[in-house]
Formats: C-alpha cells, structure tokens, sequence
C-alpha cells in the first residue's frame, strides 16, 4: 500500500509514519519546509514533499498514484489552514482512496454527542484565546470535517480525547458519540491515536464513520471491558 501522510512532521504525523513502515507500507510524507529536518530519522525510508498542507499543487503531487492518505487537521492561524487541507485532498486524492482525518472531540457530525460544561467551556475559551492571538481557529477544523462528512469518499474521522506521551497501551477503544461511558476517561497515547489512524485503512467498518477514540487501558475502557 502507498500512503501520503499529511502532516508527517508533527509528533501524531511522525507515530503514523512509523506505524506505516512497521507494516511495509511505502510512505510519502508532507510537511512545511521549515519542519522536513524533523523526519531525518526516517531518511531514505519515505518520500518528503515540503510545502503548505493547504497548498492544491503540493497535494495533488503528493497523494497522486496513493491507495490512501492519512490527514492531520491542524486549525494553525486563521487563514483556513485545516479547511484548506481537507478540501485539497478531498479533490485531489485518487478515486476510491482511503481517507482518515484526524480531528477533536469538539467535532460533532450528528449533534448527538453530550459534552460536559466543563468540556464546553474549555473549547470556548481555547478557541477564543487562540483566535485572538492569531494562533489557531478551532471553527476552521469545524469546517474541514463539515466538507469531509458531506463527500462521497471513502472516508473517516478519528475523534482524539486528551493525549498523552508514553509506550504504546495498545488499539484504542471506540464509540460513535462523545457521553458514552467508555470515553469517560478522556485519555489517549499520542502513538495508540497515530495506531488508530493506520489501523482504520484496513477497517471498512469505518467508513463514513468519525470515531471518538478513548485509550484502552484506561478506567473507563476496563470498566466497559469488565462489564461485556
């Protein structure tokens, strides 16, 4: 399998591409140029395509001859960064290419997830603060899953809780809607999300999916675990 990575050189990119190679996928990553010297550990293992991961012409060179592309959504400055990344690859990409995107729990596809007031809050305040200073846009990322919910490609979008670094706890566990007790916990290792995202290429199950992911060692997993 040959999978564009975009986003490659960000600690959840470089987990995916590592977790891409272990599996004997070839791999091309995309990254800023600024950012290509952090990939040097995986030098003559992948492909590296530098430029704006919203940029069409560095995206469509990237995914071309791809069977699948692996998609951080980051929300960086209030230029559509994260809308303008989705919709490039959403265009460009090949028919039928399996496509994961990552994004937050704040994300919601059918207004059914419950979120806490204290979950809101922080949303709210983050994403004001981070607007003010130019820094991110979380409405940006809103918009990015909006446009991929509403294409006909063969898609999906992981829902990350809280991460954390640390040695792999193994597949992360799952649930359609954000206020299931599974996902109490709100804990996930940075490299079991990048797991997800590459295990999801081999899971038709899914599609047109957008898990909220929840790590499988926490309480909250082991409860639901102990109680099936």
């Amino acid at each position: 399998m040959k999978v564009s990575i975009i986003g490659a050189s960000g600690k959840l990119g470089q987990y995916m591409v590592q977790h891409a190679l272990d599996r004997g996928y070839e791999v091309v990553g995309v990254c800023r140029k600024k950012s290509v010297k952090k990939l040097d550990r995986f030098e003559g293992r992948i492909t590296v395509v530098p430029g704006a991961t919203n940029d069409p012409e560095v995206i469509q060179g990237a995914v071309a001859g791809c069977d699948a592309v692996l998609v951080v959504l980051v929300p960086w400055g209030v230029h559509q960064y994260a809308s303008g990344t989705a919709q490039a690859v959403l265009d460009y990409a090949e028919p039928g290419a399996r496509l994961v995107f990552s994004c937050g729990w704040h994300i919601t596809r059918d207004g059914k997830d419950q979120y806490s007031r204290k979950f809101l809050w922080e949303v709210k305040a983050f994403g004001w603060l981070a607007k003010l200073l130019r820094a991110a846009d979380l409405d940006d990322q809103v918009e990015a899953c909006r446009r991929v919910f509403a294409s006909d490609t063969r898609w999906t979008a992981v829902r990350g809780s809280d991460l954390e670094e640390g040695e792999s706890q193994g597949l992360p566990v799952w649930s359609r809607h954000v206020g299931d007790p599974i996902l109490q916990s709100n804990r996930t290792r940075r490299v079991d999300f990048a797991l997800f995202m590459v295990e999801a290429l081999q899971n038709d199950e899914l599609i047109h999916e957008a898990p909220a992911i929840v790590g499988c060692q926490t309480p909250s997993a082991l409860a639901h675990a102990a109680g099936d």
